[in-house]
């Protein structure tokens, strides 16, 4: 069987205050055309298909078309979970009725965890869907108490899909994790706010592949063929370096794979310049891309007026200028050891705390603390960020 995997596409994104609903149809308009081209039996969306639980109106329409023209003009089998952008109960709209139509999505998390069967030359392939869903609500599914985080409710799914699990049949999980080890990026949102959000990759270990969203980096992992496709687009610049791309995976009949990277072109570049303004608006005469999408590093080390506004003139799309040159203050503070921008705002508000009041942050605090975190983060994913 040939599968197509592809996660994170997060429809709606606003990057540096560009919309990137145009760069991500350019993109899936390519997924389409590789389907065809490799006649895949099976798409799988692991989740965070929009950017946010409340989706722009043109966020919706793009999606619609993509899976018009994934099951009704390249007539395959698609299944979609939710990731942690996402709104469970609106991705699960209507997914009974398009079951029956090769769509099988899965916003709200089910217990026990759903089975799809496909068929291919060999015989069936299972696939188990699990979109992501909190501890709180696996424990309140499954009835088992014992659960308190991500890698507690991983156990119990796992352990559910165990007891059913086809053994002479190939059996794949399709989720939205994150694996202990796995290679994050700036743009990923916490899964947890206090407490591990991580996953063990030993709860994969009866799959014959595990496809994951979440992570935008693609990566595999070498004890178990556990696979994150990455994101369709850079949506950090830490990401820019990356060669996004879907993944197209071949399950033989003994259930042993083979994978082949497919790469995505984005409409836009994203790529950086460093140097001084003056060397940057000299060179900019040359560059046969002023359209990219684009992070400035000036090494300029005093102030220049209106930087922006002199380097948009010849690259439109700038996102940000970032001034190395005038970081005097960020290295004073690295002479203590900590890079505060590397922390987490849970870190960072207990290191507030502690250099302010002369004191620890006592459990009572940091459990208020989390529950503000979290009931921000909820606002955050109706109205986005």
């Amino acid at each position: 069987m040939r599968i197509l995997h592809t996660s994170d596409w997060h429809l709606g994104r606003i990057f540096n205050n560009i919309h990137l609903t145009d760069d991500q149809s350019y993109v899936l308009d390519q997924i389409k055309q590789i389907i065809r081209e490799y006649n895949v039996d099976l798409v799988v969306v692991a989740g965070d298909i929009y950017d946010r639980a409340v989706p722009p109106p043109e966020a919706v329409t793009l999606l619609d078309n993509t899976l018009n023209d994934f099951l009704i003009d390249c007539q395959k089998n698609v299944i979609i979970i939710s990731g942690n952008h996402d709104s469970p109960d609106r991705l699960s709209f209507g997914s009974r009725l398009f079951a029956h139509h090769g769509l099988h999505l899965f916003g709200n998390f089910q217990y026990p965890v759903p089975r799809i069967t496909l068929s291919d030359t060999y015989g069936n392939v299972h696939f188990y869907a699990v979109p992501f869903s909190e501890p709180s609500i696996v424990r309140e599914r499954s009835g088992k108490e014992v659960i308190r985080e991500h890698n507690d409710a991983m156990i119990t799914i796992a352990e559910s899909i165990t007891e059913t699990i086809i053994d002479n049949e190939r059996n794949v999980f399709c989720g939205h994790a994150f694996v202990q080890g796995g290679i994050i990026q700036e743009s990923e949102r916490p899964i947890s706010v206090g407490g591990s959000g991580s996953v063990d990759i030993n709860n994969f270990s009866r799959f014959n592949c595990t496809l994951l969203g979440h992570l935008h980096k693609a990566q595999w992992f070498s004890a178990f063929p556990v696979h994150y496709s990455g994101s369709i687009l850079p949506y950090s610049f830490s990401e820019i370096d990356h060669q996004k791309s879907v993944t197209i995976i071949d399950l033989d009949a003994s259930g042993n794979y083979s994978y082949e990277y497919v790469p995505l072109t984005p409409r836009f570049a994203f790529r950086s310049i460093t140097g001084l303004m003056d060397t940057i608006l000299r060179d900019s005469a040359r560059d046969t891309s002023p359209d990219d999408y684009i992070l400035v590093r000036l090494e300029d080390t005093v102030p220049i007026l209106d930087a922006i506004g002199k380097l948009r003139a010849v690259y439109p799309n700038i996102m940000a200028i970032e001034r190395p040159g005038l970081e005097a203050i960020i290295t004073a503070s690295r002479k203590s050891g900590i890079d505060h921008r590397t922390m987490t705002d849970d870190d960072l508000f207990k290191a507030f705390y502690q250099e302010v009041r002369g004191e620890a942050m006592n459990d009572a605090q940091i459990e208020f603390l989390h529950s503000v975190f979290e009931s921000m983060q909820n606002r955050e994913r109706e109205v986005g960020s």
